[in-house]
């Protein structure tokens, strides 16, 4: 029930953005996708206050292509998120080979209403390789070199930057005072 565009989760005219940057095999990341962002999503996203906007990149070796590349291509759909959270949910050794076509498609598969083949069909596309090099450039710019690693700003406002899978009460701390002030 919650609005996905692409790489954005929640409501678009929410008053604040979670930018994360987030490499699909970084276990910190896997850490943060299980232990936080659920009760990020129903505290702030779901009630509108908040959206994330999800930057892949990948920096931990080849099944980081991989997987952000089914994710982007998800992304085509609006089931970036679905899939996503099922990769962090699945995630192997790094740089073991675990993100395999097998995995993709039964993750897909469980995605209701998402087209795979168009996933996995779309995974090298022009569309997947733009939205993967503009997520890069945005790290970059932002002088982003570790994952996870979190841009939170409010409209209009200067970006917080937290690195690292911080607990709640760290998230809650920095949205909650953006929300105050709105």
């Amino acid at each position: 029930g919650i609005p996905q565009q692409g790489n954005v989760l929640g409501k678009p005219g929410a008053p604040v953005t979670i930018v994360e940057y987030a490499d699909y095999q970084c276990p910190f990341c896997a850490q943060w996708a299980v232990d936080t962002l659920p009760a990020i999503v129903d505290e702030y996203v779901r009630p509108g206050n908040v959206r994330i906007v999800f930057q892949g990149i990948a920096i931990i070796g080849d099944d980081s292509v991989t997987a952000l590349q089914a994710a982007a291509s998800a992304g085509v759909q609006d089931k970036l998120w679905n899939v996503g959270e099922l990769l962090f949910h699945n995630q192997g050794a790094e740089n073991s080979g675990w993100v395999t076509d097998d995995l993709l498609r039964d993750i897909g598969a469980s995605v209701s209403g998402f087209d795979v083949d168009a996933m996995m069909d779309g995974r090298e596309s022009m569309e997947v390789a733009d939205a993967i090099g503009a997520a890069q450039a945005d790290a970059q710019a932002g002088g982003i070199t570790g994952t996870p690693s979190f841009e939170i700003t409010k409209t209009g406002g200067q970006p917080t930057l937290l690195q690292g899978a911080r607990p709640i009460d760290e998230f809650r701390q920095v949205l909650d005072g953006m929300l105050q002030d709105s």
